[in-house]
Order: C-alpha cells, then structure tokens, then sequence
C-alpha cells in the first residue's frame, strides 16, 4: 500500500508518559506536575436530558492552572476511536472511556489536564467530546453544540471519521455549516455572516481531520500523495450555480473558510476485528505495524505543533481564562443565547482587570508598607516615594489587564491611589503632630510649672520667661525628623499659652508702660509673622499636591500609550489575518464561478486589488468587502 508519512518518529514516542520530552526522555517538568492532580479525566460539561451543565470540581482543577493552555479538543461520530487517540496523546493506554459496543461512551465534553511533554511551563487540556450522531439520543441540536464549544474552547480541534473523505463524510460534517448560526464574533454581529464569520475564524482553532480504518492507496494520477494533499484535493470546489451544486460546496467551502490551517492523518484498522473489543488492552506488538506508526506520527505532530490557546489582541489563555470561557458559552447556550466571542472576551476582561486592579494596589500597600517611614520631614519626601510606588503599581496593572474599554478600570486604579495618597498625607500629619506634641511638651512642660510656682513673678521676670523661651524653641527645632507639622503644633501649643507670657508682662512693675506697650506690639507682629508663614506653607502644600496630580496623571498616559502602541501592532496583525483570510475565501469562491460576464470582472477587480495601496487595515477592510460583495448576491 502506498502511503507518504509525515514523520519518520520511532513509535515508542507516540506513547510515552506525558511528563517525558518527546525529542530527548528527560523529565523536564516535574515541578509542573505537583499543580496538576489529575490522574484520570473528568467531566467538564455534562449533557443531561439535554441541558448541558458545567462541572464545578473540573473548573476548580482548570483554576489552579497558572500557565498557557494548549487544548486538545476531538469530535467526530460515535463510536469512531475518538477516545483512544487521546489516550495515546496523554501517553496513556487507560484513561478516556474507550467503548467496545455501538453504544455511546462519553457524554458531554470530558477533559484531562497534564503537563505538556514539549513545551515547558504549558498545561495541556484534552478535551474528548460525545459522539456525534448517536441515534439513541434523537435529538442532534445538543450535538451541534458540541461541536461548536469544541471549536470555541480549543487551540487544535481534531475531527475523527471512518474512511474515505468523501460525499457521505461531508454530509456527516454538517456542523461545520452551522457554525455561522451557532456562533457570533461581535456583540453586534455584521449584517452578512460571512462577515461576521470571516471575523471570528482568524481565532478559531488549528483542524486536523483522522481518518480511521483508511484502506485506499493515496495517490492522485497515478503518483503517491500525502495526506494533507489527499485532504486538499478532497475540498476542491465544483464549478456551477445549481443547488446541487451548492450542496456539494458549501461545507467544503465552510473548512476552506473557518479553517485556514488544516492537516490530515490516515490510519489503518488497529488489529483484527476480533480484537478490537478489548483496543485498550492490547499490548504494542498486538497492534498493526502501520497503525503504530500512524499514531506516533499524529502525536508528535499535536504536541509539536499544537499552539496555546490564544483571543483576540494576542491574549494567551490560562486556566482560569478557560474556566471563564467554559462558563460564558455554556451559560449563554443555557439561557437560549448565541455564544459570541467578543462578550465572552469582555467578560473575562473583567473578571481581570478587577483582579488587576487589585494586585496593583496590593503591591502599592506592600512596597508603601515596606519603604515609608512616618513622619516624613517633608511632603515632598512622602510624595516622591507615593509617585515611584505609584509607577510600579499602574506597571502591575498594564502587565495584568486588557481590553479596558474606555479605561475604566484603569481610571478605579487612578482614584485607589490618590485616595491611598491622601490618606498617606493625612497619617503623615497626624504623626508628626503626635510625635511634635510629645516632644513639646517634654521640653515646655517644665517651663510652666515654673511659672506656676512664681520663678518670673518678680521684677525682670518677664524677660527672664522670654529669653528661656527662646532657648527651648531652639531646642525644639535642633530635634530631627519632627515631620510636616513641625511649626503648626508649635504654634498651636503656644496660642494655647498666650495668657501666661501676656500676665508676666502686665505684672513685671520694672517695665514702664511705654515698654508694655512695645512689647505687646512685637508680640503682635511675631503672630502675624507667623500666620503669614504658615499661609505660604498651605500655598506650597497646595502646590505640590497639584502637581502631583499632574504627575500621576501623566504617568497613567504614559503607561498607557505604550501599551496602546503594542496593542496597535497585534491588532493589526490580527485585522491583517483577517483580510488575507477573506481574500483566501474570494480567491476559492471565484474558483468556482462559471466563466461568465461577472467570472471575468471578479477576476479583473481581483487583479486590482494586486497592485492598489490597501496598506491601511480600513482601507484594505473596504476593498475587500467590494470583492465579496458580488460573491455574497450571488449566494456564495
């Protein structure tokens, strides 16, 4: 039999243990495997009577998962082998229900979480799907579901069948026609699915179609093919516009369109049909020589190629991202809703950015917690610190958050912080005034039980009160690190005390009254002195509370232009695979087109379309919704 391999891979590879590196044997992620405790799979979605329900103990496993996701999902009819592949891609003989009768095995979507033999500081998701077509079930609108969470929660969607790809296999894959019914990219989808669908299908998962039990030659006019061309060859379209026609195109037009990046894998049956009762029980050397081979060349290709799970704006998913995936679509199902991939992404945005917020003012109360000494000597001081502190946490917040539209989590962090500042001031005040007043009153204390005990009650005691006085102030000021309300307390405490100094001048008999009088007016004039002082003080206060404001107001558009700018460039990339993915499906559907009036100026516009300046994503948006549109009235 004359088939082309994809790998040359020895076959104990495609059953290795899932914590040994394919390429070399060596137990390379140990440490991953104490996070993960999941010896044998676990129902992730059940289908009961119909409802589909979300395991609570399988979300709390997928929110222990700190690291990218790379999901394996397999859908395919029942009774087709589905479980058994994924067994061996988990390097496992057991694990996934493997039926022997035309019943039935798995129900709902079942999943098993280990870590990635081949990619470090990866969890891989298997997720093995309910059979497709069980004619005890009746009912196939839970099916189309099925197939549609497959796609929406996977990173490498594999879709297993019987023999040949031909006419019967396309009717069977139906599904995949009722994905634009079943699924919606925007909130506000486009008016024509193909829009809509030509959206959403940039992130749709990488398609590998098995072929199960596969006993013709490959090869194409005599010559030996491979698979992926058998595959290729097997999606070419017909020309015509009749509705046979159209039924032979549209879910081959539907694969070409959804799925960009497509791989095929043949297999022989497994062993005699005798055996194949116990599959899962046979040792290697029971099996077909080339059925081996084939299994190892599938799972070295999966777990070599297959990506992280990944959304819109390049957002790589982790466990807890996939928990809330899982929950979104399968409530949006249950409630009578369209799975739509924006909500979905919105609503785990906010789950984040609220965690992000969060974290960032986490790591502000830390780092302030660690670093600030109170009373600072100045507001300054305190205010510098606030701003670096400050810096760090928006940088938490930018490295933890996305899709923040219109700001408005950023903007929760922004009033956190000033809050936490101005609370910050308020205890720095407060314990310089409790730390000035201490010290006041350890240091003027004496002086006025002196006065009670009538030391300046005598003539010149007066001046012998004011030069003591002023010894103590200098010593109240020499102290350090008195904090910002150094002079407020001082004054205070002095008003507090004007009475005494103004009774020893009035009972001093060596003054003359002129003297008095000089004296009260110096008084007055030291009062306004320092009014006037602690005037500019609240002035400068006010100031640098303004600017910094302004400071933190200009941090937070710094951090978030930058991250704009690294936005940008994904979503350009993104919007550029979009339209390469529309023209792939103009250049298909005009392919097909019988060589009319219209043939021929599709094949004009699309030759323009080679030389015209479409650098801009809106401008090439537009043009390449021109090039549809003739296509879209014309049913295609």
């Amino acid at each position: 039999m004359k088939r082309t391999s994809s790998s040359n891979l020895p076959v104990e590879a495609a059953f290795c243990s899932p914590l040994q590196d394919l390429s070399t044997g060596s137990e390379n992620t140990l440490d991953m495997a104490s996070e993960i405790h999941m010896p044998a799979p676990k129902c992730l979605i059940e289908n009961i009577n119909g409802q589909l329900l979300v395991n609570p103990e399988a979300l709390k496993i997928l929110s222990a998962i700190k690291q990218p996701v790379v999901v394996v999902a397999i859908v395919g009819l029942y009774r087709t082998g589905k479980s058994y592949l994924l067994n061996k891609l988990a390097g496992k003989n057991k694990g996934f229900s493997v039926g022997s009768t035309v019943q039935s095995n798995t129900k709902g979507i079942w999943m098993w979480c280990m870590p990635h033999p081949k990619k470090p500081d990866h969890t891989l998701v298997l997720l093995d799907t309910e059979g497709l077509g069980d004619v005890e079930k009746g009912d196939n609108q839970n099916d189309s579901w099925i197939f549609a969470l497959a796609i929406l929660l996977s990173s490498t969607f594999v879709y297993n069948s019987i023999g040949a790809i031909n006419q019967h296999a396309m009717d069977q894959l139906h599904y995949v026609t009722e994905l634009t019914r079943r699924i919606r990219a925007k909130s506000s989808p486009d008016k024509h699915e193909v829009q809509d669908s030509a959206n959403f299908v940039s992130f749709f998962p990488d398609f590998v179609w098995t072929l199960r039990d596969f006993s013709l030659e490959l090869e194409a006019d005599g010559q030996p093919i491979t698979a992926d061309e058998y595959l290729e060859n097997s999606l070419k379209l017909k020309q015509g516009n009749d509705k046979k026609t159209k039924n032979f195109n549209e879910p081959r037009l539907c694969i070409r369109k959804f799925f960009p990046e497509k791989k095929c894998f043949i297999f022989d049956r497994p062993a005699h049909r005798k055996y194949l009762i116990h599959l899962e029980q046979l040792q290697e050397e029971d099996l077909n020589p080339e059925f081996r081979e084939q299994v190892a060349d599938f799972c070295f290709y999966i777990l070599s190629h297959s990506k992280a799970k990944t959304l819109s704006g390049g957002i790589t998913v982790n466990g807890p991202r996939l928990e809330s995936l899982v929950l979104t679509y399968v409530n949006s199902i249950s409630s009578g809703d369209l799975p739509c991939l924006e909500s979905a992404v919105l609503a785990l945005a906010e789950i984040e950015n609220l965690a992000a917020v969060q974290k960032a003012i986490a790591h502000y109360d830390q780092q302030m917690g660690q670093k600030l000494k109170l009373p600072t000597e100045t507001l300054q001081e305190l205010l510098d610190l606030h701003r670096a502190t400050e810096k760090e946490a928006i940088e938490v917040f930018m490295k933890n958050s996305f899709k923040d539209v219109d700001q408005v989590f950023q903007k929760k962090l922004g009033d956190k912080l000033e809050a936490k500042r101005d609370d910050f001031c308020k205890q720095n005040m407060k314990a310089s005034s409790d730390y000035c007043m201490a010290l006041i009153q350890d240091i003027f204390h004496p002086l006025y039980e002196d006065v009670k005990q009538g030391k300046f009650s005598k003539p010149g005691g007066y001046y012998l009160f004011i030069k003591k006085m002023n010894e103590l102030k200098n010593k109240y000021h020499q102290v350090p690190r008195k904090g910002v309300q150094t002079e407020e307390t001082l004054r205070k405490y002095l008003d507090s005390k004007e009475g005494v100094a103004d009774a020893l001048l009035q009972t001093d008999q060596s003054l003359t009254e002129k003297e008095k009088e000089i004296e009260v007016e110096r008084m007055k004039s030291e009062a306004a002195e320092a009014a006037n002082k602690m005037l500019e003080e609240m002035q400068k206060k006010s100031e640098q509370m303004m600017q910094e404001k302004e400071a933190s107001y200009q941090e937070h558009v710094k951090q978030l232009t930058e991250k704009m700018e690294k936005e940008r460039a994904q979503l350009t990339a993104d919007q550029e695979r979009v339209l390469a993915l529309k023209l792939q499906v103009f250049n298909c559907s005009i392919s097909i087109l019988s060589s009319t009036v219209l043939n021929q100026k599709l094949l004009e516009v699309r030759a323009l379309y080679q030389f015209k300046d479409c650098s801009s994503p809106s401008t090439s948006r537009h043009f390449i919704s021109l090039l549809l549109l003739p296509l879209t009235i014309s049913g295609y």
